[in-house]
């Protein structure tokens, strides 16, 4: 990194703790049809219901693993904990984070039932589809590779929400975005999962006027602060709405 990069980021990091960046939350919204996430999520209901406990895998790769947050605790997983926490008193939650940098739904579908197995949870958020994208994974073999890691988690038995693809520059450079992220709409509706959109929210933002380094790091690829927190707080809202609704 050069020194000019380095003193930008560094500008770029005071600012995030600023009160200004604080002010800047508010700009965290969504439609509220753009939060629906189809799903009930009926055994995760059960697990509160008879056992007063709430565990979630978060599975994922850097932007789960909350890779360049200036703090641990803005990565979406534990924004998810906290809002959680607040939303739900007398219910027992547990986050678990593993996310892995650089890997792809390949490599995430292998460790599924490890991961389920050596961490028995009602809920898998599953995120995905953003490197497949830029790495250029064919079509049919993301499909394919994501349809069966659903399959083998479902039947593990947790509910499952995927979170698809990010809106920043490197996917959107991305020639078959709106592929992937068809494939994973298609995969969620039929194994009765719940989709977060995150793409569309974050498109919303920019086509809201919302620049790019509001939400996303030097590198055009990974969310920063305000990216990881805002998305972190509206997938609590999605969870909630899809645990506590009629």
């Amino acid at each position: 990194m050069s020194r000019a990069l380095a003193l930008l980021a560094a500008l770029f990091a005071i600012a995030l703790g600023s009160p200004a960046f604080a002010q800047s939350m508010t700009l965290c919204r969504a439609k509220p049809a753009l939060l629906e996430l189809g799903t009930k999520l009926p055994i995760s209901r059960k697990a509160m219901a008879e056992k007063k406990v709430l565990r979630i895998i978060a599975l994922g790769s850097s932007t789960t693993a909350g890779y360049g947050v200036s703090n641990p605790a803005y990565a979406f997983p534990t924004q998810l904990r906290i809002g959680l926490e607040k939303a739900l008193p007398g219910i027992d939650i547990d986050v678990i984070n593993r996310g892995i940098g650089g890997q792809d739904v390949e490599e995430m579908a292998a460790r599924m039932r490890v991961e389920m197995e050596g961490n028995p949870a009602s809920l898998v958020i599953w995120q995905t589809g953003t490197n497949a994208a830029i790495r250029h994974m064919p079509l049919d073999k993301f499909d394919t590779t994501l349809r069966a890691g659903l399959k083998l988690g479902t039947s593990l038995g947790a509910d499952f929400v995927l979170m698809n693809l990010q809106y920043v520059p490197a996917v959107v450079a991305a020639p078959d975005k709106e592929a992937y992220e068809k494939i994973m709409a298609e995969a969620a509706r039929d194994y009765a999962a719940g989709l977060f959109r995150r793409y569309d929210i974050m498109r919303s933002w920019y086509d809201d006027g919302m620049p790019y380094a509001q939400f996303v790091q030097l590198d055009g690829l990974h969310l920063n602060d305000f990216g990881q927190k805002c998305i972190g707080r509206l997938l609590t809202r999605s969870i909630l709405g899809a645990l506590t609704g009629p």
